[in-house]
């Protein structure tokens, strides 16, 4: 018998997302949707499982799991990029390590759930109702307003032109960026100090990498204007968490839009929790029905392929 397992279900519809029935009958597959944050508790888990889909970067396959799982052949993991699989370790472990398409506007949606939500304060707002208020806070328009896009990829660019579609001053900035790519999405290139210092919105849409870990810390908080928002639906340690903190503790920015973390989930006393100038969203950027189809559909594909002794959308380091 083939044992699958498929990690970190937290909506409990993996199964429904495709079918599985095309495997073979001998495969049997387990569905988890508890988190384990532990290496230990990771191992214990997985033991005796020879394939494995993980849900994105929810559980992190560092050298140290690789070593746990001797009986690991296969890692299907959504989409094609997974920073926190360790691909070097998983070929040092004979362990085939597979991908899924995937798409990408929901980000793009979820982003702007995130600015809108923070500009009119939806949130607090929301609460206020249900505690029996009415009308407390003094939203921004966007219109006229100037966004800055750190990352105008694939992500970035169809943010940029819902933000041209809202009357926004559109300014953009990352390492490699050229004036043409930005005058193409209508936007203008700037440094990223003047990008920072001159927005009203700053959206982040790079790939977390050594570069832009921390890409964001107090120096660039501290060239906000004090009336901005900073909104981050890419990977949380892009921006340094305990500056971001201080800075919405402080009000030295207006406020935040968030859906990633440095640790997911973040713990329940975390101060983030505690803001009521920070708008949270709990990395559900591609959570959404067409997704998580492509997502569970193709690793259905991908374990078949592998039985077959032809692997599909293989990662290598």
């Amino acid at each position: 018998m083939t044992r699958i397992a498929v990690l970190d279900d937290y909506q409990n519809v993996a199964l429904e997302m495709a079918d599985w029935s095309v495997l073979p009958a001998d495969a049997g597959v387990t569905v988890f949707n508890t988190h384990l944050g532990d290496t230990d508790a990771v191992a214990a888990r997985l033991a005796g499982f020879e394939i494995v889909g993980a849900m994105r970067e929810r559980t992190p396959f560092p050298r140290a799991l690789f070593e746990k799982l001797p009986n690991l052949k296969l890692l299907v993991t959504t989409g094609m990029r997974n920073a926190s699989i360790d691909l070097a370790a998983a070929a040092d472990h004979d362990v085939t390590v597979c991908g899924t398409r995937g798409l990408a506007r929901n980000t793009v949606e979820l982003t702007w759930a995130l600015i809108l939500a923070a500009a009119r304060s939806l949130p607090f707002e929301d609460r206020r109702m249900r505690d029996g208020g009415w009308q407390t806070t003094l939203g921004r328009d966007l219109e006229g307003a100037t966004l800055g896009i750190v990352g105008l990829g694939r992500l970035g660019s169809q943010v940029a032109a819902i933000g041209k579609a809202f009357g926004m001053n559109l300014l953009a900035w990352s390492q490699n960026l050229t004036a043409e790519r930005a005058a193409a999405c209508e936007a203008t290139l700037v440094p990223k100090a003047d990008l920072l210092s001159q927005a009203d919105f700053v959206t982040i849409h790079l790939v977390l990498s050594r570069r832009t870990r921390g890409l964001i810390g107090a120096a660039e908080l501290a060239l906000m204007k004090p009336d901005a928002y900073l909104i981050n639906a890419a990977r949380g340690p892009i921006v340094d968490e305990a500056a971001l903190i201080e800075a919405l503790r402080a009000k030295r920015i207006a406020g935040a839009g968030l859906d990633v973390y440095d640790i997911e989930p973040p713990p329940a006393d975390h101060p983030l929790r505690r803001l009521d100038n920070v708008v949270l969203s709990p990395h559900i950027g591609y959570v959404t029905g067409d997704t998580y189809r492509v997502f569970y559909g193709d690793m259905v594909e991908a374990i078949a392929a592998y039985l077959d002794g032809a692997p599909v959308r293989r990662l290598e380091a």
